[in-house]
């Protein structure tokens, strides 16, 4: 049975809806990370399983309990907010421990389980000092152990690190993963951030509009995105997209004739979940780490723009022949210009779209 069960759920503001009848499930101890653009409704979707936000219709049940219009408190659930929301005037002790002690808990046991979370979080040296003695990583850390103590079914966090610099998102995406592993908790996690989604969860829920566009673990997203949204969506850099025609089709593979292509029969071996028909326009993926730079064999040419050393790996921004944007990613540091051709292959099958924009491989 599933721990946590959203079913066709809507969120409407007026007569605007935000959450068009979203259907998800979560099992117990699961990391579940909602992805997608700023304004597709990930944030207040969490803000519903809290119960901060009323649902129009549908259900939200947590552990085979119907809590569509329960309470906040009722819920079972803790939050940590995007800005800390931290009492400047208490110290961090007294910050995690304040909830309990609204709530009438023993002081021994108050005090053992702010000193549990503090182990967890490694910030026992940090109890006695004020929020602005604090680093944004420490204050979030202090967050995250006032919603530990609670001994929550579901944590729910709404995009924790987007206060923070890149080297501390970094080190705080493995503290949560970590803290996951130590109290396998359910986590119910909100990013704009492909990266914080692919590192972080077992399933990601990718939304767009509110809706659903595609629910799957990291790797599902990446090696199979369901559409061109998912596909250029997760991943980064991005998927190259170049349009294409399908010349001939067969259970065996199709024929496609791209301007940008040297070859104009080139084979794409199947098998597909729809066979595409000839005559049909389709578009075709092809991720940066794929290219190859070939000249015995190149299958397109680009004219680069701009190329980015990264130090271990090197990222290259190019142009097709017709002006289609074109990113390579490669493991080697490559003494590369601007305004270079290079003779370009691929190491791996392209994903193919139909005009509609859905996956057909």
């Amino acid at each position: 049975m599933s721990f946590l069960k959203i079913e066709n759920v809507i969120k409407q503001f007026g007569a605007l809806q935000v959450i068009k009848g979203v259907s998800i499930e979560a099992k117990k101890g699961e990391f579940i990370v909602f992805v997608g653009p700023s304004g597709c409704g990930k944030s207040t979707l969490l803000r519903m399983i809290a119960g901060l936000e009323e649902t129009t219709s549908g259900v939200i049940a947590i552990d085979g309990e119907d809590l569509t219009h329960a309470d906040p408190a009722q819920r079972h659930v803790a939050m940590v907010f995007q800005s800390y929301a931290l009492f400047p005037h208490m110290s961090v002790y007294d910050n995690i421990a304040f909830g309990m002690q609204i709530n009438k808990v023993a002081k021994p046991e108050i005090k053992a389980r702010v000193e549990e979370a503090a182990r967890i979080l490694q910030i026992e040296p940090l109890l006695q000092r004020k929020p602005r003695q604090l680093s944004g990583g420490q204050r979030q850390r202090a967050a995250i152990g006032r919603a530990i103590v609670r001994k929550p079914k579901i944590f729910l966090f709404d995009e924790p690190l987007s206060n923070l610099d890149a080297e501390l998102r970094t080190q705080m995406r493995v503290e949560i993963a970590k803290l996951h592993q130590e109290i396998g908790a359910t986590m119910i996690y909100v990013t704009h951030d492909q990266i914080e989604a692919m590192t972080l969860a077992d399933r990601i829920v990718v939304l767009r509009g509110g809706l659903v566009e595609q629910v799957g673990s990291p790797s599902e997203l990446y090696d199979h995105p369901g559409n061109l949204f998912v596909a250029g969506f997760i991943g980064s850099p991005r998927m190259t997209f170049l349009p294409a025609r399908v010349t001939q089709a067969s259970d065996g593979g199709i024929s496609v004739n791209c301007a940008n292509f040297a070859n104009p029969e080139t084979v794409i071996d199947g098998p597909f979940a729809r066979l595409p028909r000839p005559g049909d326009e389709v578009t075709l993926g092809l991720r940066p780490e794929t290219l190859r730079i070939n000249p015995e064999q190149p299958m397109l040419r680009v004219k680069v723009d701009i190329t980015e050393n990264l130090g271990g790996s090197t990222l290259i921004h190019a142009r097709t022949e017709d002006g289609h944007p074109l990113v390579m990613s490669s493991a080697d540091r490559l003494a590369i210009g601007s305004g270079d051709t290079l003779p370009l292959s691929f190491s791996a099958v392209p994903h193919v779209f139909d005009k509609d924009g859905n996956n057909v491989r």
